[in-house]
């Protein structure tokens, strides 16, 4: 028997018992979203599939098994999170030479630090502020920050970082042109990471343990 188990919710993660799934008290949350690798429970592998992954999955597992010879337990901690690429454009609405950087979803909530290419190491946080924003969910937050008295022919930084990723939006403005461009860092090495066009917006799931398996 296997029994996958999750602090705070009342009933089960997933069930595998007498050689198949055993649902009838599988918690709601977790309906059609978890399977166990059938084919391989008889060789050991007791690890539980988890699709369609939310923010709120975020917590403590508990795994209990019992063979014909003998039984045991485990727990492991799972974190999520979201991050997106921040998009740094010149606030025209500002009274003052501005530049607006906007970040449409991350959690948990980030720190925003700018830094300038001509002034290494200087603090702009008295000339700079910085809101959050909740999203539609009540989970993740958007992210606004102003950069207020900036000069032209000079390339500017705005960096956001949670304990998940940092996302960097440089931008350029001179008397012709802008120029952007923009980075992301993943800081968990065991998390998946697309990084394109299609990808600005990511939500990832950082296991603390390899035994609980994602699709």
């Amino acid at each position: 028997m296997i029994q996958w188990l999750k602090e705070g919710v009342m009933g089960l993660v997933h069930e595998f018992k007498a050689g198949k799934d055993d649902l009838s008290h599988q918690d709601k949350m977790f309906r059609g979203r978890t399977a166990v690798f059938t084919d391989q429970v008889i060789v050991g592998n007791a690890s539980l599939r988890l699709k369609n992954v939310q923010l709120t999955d975020a917590g403590t597992y508990k795994c209990f098994i019992i063979t014909s010879k003998g039984k045991g337990n485990a727990n492991l901690d799972y974190k999520t999170g979201a991050f997106s690429i921040p998009e740094v454009n010149v606030d025209y609405n500002a009274s003052s030479e501005s530049l607006r950087c906007e970040a449409p979803r991350w959690f948990p909530q980030p720190t925003v630090v700018w830094a300038s290419q001509a002034d290494r190491g200087a603090n702009f946080s008295e000339v700079s502020n910085t809101s959050f924003e909740l999203n539609s969910e009540n989970v993740t937050m958007k992210v606004v920050s102003v950069l207020y008295n900036v000069t032209v022919n000079n390339t500017y930084s705005c960096m956001i970082e949670n304990d998940i990723a940092k996302a960097t939006g440089d931008i350029k403005v001179t008397g012709s042109e802008i120029k952007r461009r923009s980075h992301l860092q993943l800081l968990n090495s065991k998390a998946s990471l697309c990084v394109s066009s299609l990808c600005a917006i990511n939500w990832v799931l950082l296991p603390l343990s390899p035994y609980l398996m994602l699709k």
